[in-house]
């Protein structure tokens, strides 16, 4: 078999297993609660506080729909003409055009491309959460956090590139079977490392004092068969108002972090509520769940790449000769772009399930609706969230249940409980 057969086998039996992992592991049959239902929730928010969030909406929507539009564009306009290659080949040539030198300056050229066109918007955007009281963060502190996270892409980019193109390089006929599983690999690997070394780099993390709600926390994850490293508190007052906490790592990584801002806005049984929501994901999997998705989704990526590399027509639009090739990176980012956005809507469908779930979960470990009704309203009203946002927009890009939705369901749950 030629290895192009092989990889059409390889696509073939991955995306089965994908499919057929996500029909197990993913909880489907978790549909939002009645409209009516949603409304009556929606009628305990005042009206003052809901025509603000929905005016802090309004201002941010033309953003985030023209940061996709232009982020679109660039990658099409630079991987669908010679554009893309020319930058890599400039990028490398003060290296004697080393392929190595044109990987990865070359994949960081482009990307910064993409980067500094958009960088306007984020400013825009910056202007406006400051001016609503939901960011905290002086320009200073902005422009800091935004070069963290150049410096930590740049980074992890730097690595990526280089892997992928040395086995394209060494490897031209079987590229896609060693970059499929290096793919695979690094998304497992990233799970575990992230939390631990990424997530200081923009926090600092400090242990609860012992008292009641640390304790309270801590027997809560007991109870629930969770594990816990520690309880920490992560300094986000620094630069935010939002709420919010969270269990992060897998197995020994694993800590509760709340925001030292909901240890202010929040009550204690809420910050309960909200950490018995985010056990549950814990309990059930659901970080290794998406890890194991993103795996698999990873390695289809890369065989699908490969495969389209005998696509002529879209490589003499690229002006290159081979997907493989570094001249090519704009080209992949291209088709990485789309199809991400086509993957999007499926994505947030599947994450709006899971977060169903774990709301159930921390219904159920704590046994008070009417505290997670009130965390919601807090999380809704201190987040400046839209309690009950268009629908059509919920559908393509939320990733969690809106509001009202999470609402209307601890009602309900509250009734079946009674």
């Amino acid at each position: 078999m030629t290895p192009r057969l092989w990889a059409g086998g390889a696509l073939i039996v991955l995306l089965v297993a994908l499919i057929g992992f996500a029909a197990v592991a993913v909880p489907w049959h978790r549909a939002p609660a009645p409209r009516a239902d949603q409304l009556a929730a929606l009628g305990q928010f005042p009206a003052d506080q809901v025509a603000r969030s929905r005016a802090f909406h309004a201002e941010l929507r033309p953003l985030s729909y023209a940061g996709m539009l232009l982020g679109l564009l660039i990658a099409l306009a630079l991987g669908l003409t010679p554009l893309g290659a020319r930058l890599v080949e400039l990028a490398g040539r003060p290296f004697g055009d080393h392929w190595l030198a044109r990987a990865v300056l070359g994949g960081l050229a482009v990307v910064f491309v993409a980067e500094l066109v958009t960088l306007p918007l984020a400013i825009w955007r910056h202007t406006i959460v400051v001016r609503y009281g939901i960011s905290t963060q002086t320009w200073g502190g902005w422009a800091v956090d935004l070069l963290k996270s150049f410096g930590v892409g740049a980074v992890l980019g730097g690595v990526v590139l280089a892997a992928f193109f040395t086995v394209t390089h060494f490897a031209p006929r079987w590229w896609w079977a060693f970059g499929a599983a290096g793919a695979a690999g690094l998304v497992v690997l990233l799970s575990f490392v992230l939390p631990v070394v990424v997530e200081p780099s923009f926090n600092r993390f400090t242990p609860m004092a012992d008292g009641p709600l640390r304790s309270e926390l801590l027997a809560l994850a007991e109870r629930d068969g969770v594990p816990v490293k520690d309880v920490l508190v992560a300094d986000a007052s620094r630069r935010t108002r939002a709420v919010n906490a969270y269990v992060s790592g897998l197995g020994p990584t694993r800590r509760i972090v709340v925001y030292d801002t909901m240890l202010t806005e929040a009550t204690p049984g809420e910050v309960v509520s909200v950490t018995a929501h985010e056990l549950g994901h814990a309990k059930d999997n659901d970080v290794l769940t998406g890890t194991i998705m993103g795996a698999l989704g990873s390695a289809l990526a890369v065989i699908v790449l490969y495969l389209l590399g005998s696509w002529t027509g879209l490589l003499r639009l690229a002006g290159v000769e081979s997907i493989a090739e570094p001249r090519a990176i704009a080209l992949l980012l291209a088709v990485t772009t789309v199809a991400g956005l086509v993957a999007g809507p499926a994505q947030s469908f599947v994450s709006r399930r899971v977060e169903a779930r774990a709301d159930s979960h921390a219904l159920e470990l704590t046994g008070d609706p009417a505290t997670f009704e009130a965390m919601q309203r807090r999380l809704g009203t201190v987040n400046l969230a839209d309690p009950d946002p268009p629908s059509w927009e919920h559908a393509m890009f939320a990733s969690h249940p809106s509001t009202v939705q999470r609402m209307a369901a601890a009602r309900a749950w509250a009734q079946g409980a009674r």
